[in-house]
C-alpha cells in the first residue's frame, strides 16, 4: 500500500480585520521592482472603497477584476497568462486571489500555469503538473467551498470540467478574515455554505473514509448544523464558524473524495453553466437513496431558512443534453468510487442517471 504525501497550506491567519495585516505578510516576498504582485478580486468589490483601499499596491502591481458569474474555464485562464506575461518585464512575485471559490481557483490555475508550459487543459487531471508555481496567496470572501486550502482548482475545459488536482497547486499563504463575509447576499451565503455541508455528507459516507478525513469532515459537520440550526449564533460567530467550516471541509476531502452529488452537478455545471453551490444542492436534494439521513437535514436547513431551489432547470433538454452531462459525471470515477464502493459500475447506469437529471 502506498499513502499519497499531502501538501497542507504552509502558513494561514484566521482573525477578524486580519486582511489588514496583507502588506506585512506578501512584502518579502517580492522578487523585484519589475515583479509585480497581481490581484486578482471578484468584481462586486469593484468601487467598494471598504474592501480595495485596503490592497496594498506599489511599484506595478495591479488589482484585475474578474466576474464570478461563471465558473472559471481552462481558456479564462490561459488569457490571463498569456496577458501577464505579455504586459511584464518578469514573471509576477505571486498571485493573490479575493473572492470565493471562482477566484481562488483562477489564483491557483494561473499561479501554476505561468511556470508551466502548454494550456491549461493539458493539466486537467491529477499530477500532471511539473513545475512549482508562482508564490500565490488565497483570501476567501464567502466561505463554503473549501478552495482556499484544496489541492485542486476546478476548471471547464473544452472537453470536460475536471481540476487541476497536484501538489504545487495550494496556496502558499492563505488569510481568514471572516468580516469579509459580511456583506454575503444570503441565498448565495446558504448555496456556498451547502458546499461544504454536502462535503461532508459526501466524505463521511464514502467508501475512501479513514481517520484523517473523519476528523476534519466531522468538525465541520458539527460546524455547518451549528451555523444553519441554531438560531441563537451572533451574525459575527456565524460568519467565524462558517469559514472554519469550510477549511475543514476541504481538508476532509484531502484524503478522500467527494461523491454522487459533485459528479452530477460537475455535469449540470458543464452543459447549462450552472454555479457550482446552487448545483450541488439541485443534485443532492434528489439523493435520498444514496445519503438519506443527509438529505433530510439539507430540506430541514431549506425550510429553516427560506430557501427555494430552481425546479425544471433540466425541463427542455433532449438526449444529446442529457448524454453530454451524464458523460461528464461518468467520467469522475474516483467519485463514484468513493460514493458507492468499486462495483459502481453495476448499479450506476446511464439510464439511472438520466432518471435523476429528469427530476431536476
Amino acid at each position: 500500500m502506498s499513502y499519497k504525501n499531502f501538501p497542507m497550506v504552509p502558513r494561514v491567519v484566521f482573525g477578524r480585520g486580519s486582511f489588514n495585516q496583507l502588506n506585512d505578510i506578501i512584502a518579502p516576498k517580492r522578487l523585484s521592482s519589475h515583479a509585480p504582485f497581481i490581484f486578482l478580486v471578484d468584481d462586486v468589490f469593484k468601487g467598494n472603497v471598504w474592501l480595495t483601499s485596503r490592497i496594498p499596491l506599489s511599484y506595478q502591481d495591479k488589482i484585475l477584476y474578474i466576474s464570478a458569474n461563471e465558473e472559471p474555464k481552462t481558456s479564462q485562464v490561459d488569457e490571463l497568462v498569456e496577458q501577464l506575461i505579455l504586459t511584464n518585464k518578469e514573471l509576477p512575485s505571486g498571485i493573490i486571489g479575493i473572492g470565493g471559490g471562482t477566484i481562488l481557483d483562477l489564483a491557483k490555475a494561473v499561479a501554476i500555469m505561468l511556470t508551466n508550459t502548454g494550456n491549461a487543459s493539458d493539466y486537467q487531471g491529477w499530477d500532471l503538473v511539473k513545475n512549482p508555481a508562482v508564490y500565490h496567496v488565497g483570501i476567501p470572501t464567502i466561505s463554503g467551498t473549501g478552495a482556499e486550502v484544496s489541492r485542486t482548482t476546478v476548471l471547464t475545459g473544452p472537453e470536460r470540467k475536471l481540476g487541476i488536482n497536484s501538489d504545487y497547486t495550494p496556496f502558499d499563504q492563505v488569510v481568514l478574515d471572516p468580516e469579509l463575509t459580511k456583506d454575503v447576499p444570503k441565498d448565495q451565503w446558504f448555496f456556498t455554505g451547502m458546499d461544504c455541508f454536502i462535503h461532508c455528507i459526501e466524505s463521511l459516507n464514502g467508501t475512501f473514509l479513514n481517520a484523517f478525513s473523519q476528523s476534519y469532515g466531522e468538525k465541520a459537520y458539527d460546524l455547518c448544523m451549528e451555523v444553519f440550526m441554531d438560531d441563537a449564533l451572533s451574525a459575527e460567530d456565524s460568519q467565524d464558524k462558517l469559514m472554519m467550516a469550510s477549511w475543514h471541509g476541504g481538508m476532509s476531502i484531502a484524503y478522500s473524495q467527494v461523491g454522487v452529488a459533485h459528479a452530477m452537478s460537475y455535469g449540470l455545471s458543464y452543459l447549462l453553466g450552472t454555479k457550482h453551490g446552487i448545483g450541488n444542492c439541485i443534485v443532492f436534494n434528489h439523493l435520498e437513496e444514496f445519503y438519506p439521513k443527509g438529505v433530510t437535514t439539507f430540506k430541514n436547513m431549506m425550510r429553516l431558512h427560506k430557501i427555494e431551489l430552481p425546479q425544471g432547470i433540466c425541463a427542455s433538454l433532449d438526449d444529446h443534453h442529457f448524454d453530454t452531462m451524464i458523460d461528464v459525471a461518468l467520467s469522475l470515477e474516483p467519485l463514484w468510487e468513493n460514493a458507492i464502493g468499486k462495483h459502481w459500475k453495476k448499479t450506476i447506469t446511464r439510464d439511472k442517471l438520466k432518471a435523476l437529471y429528469q427530476k431536476m
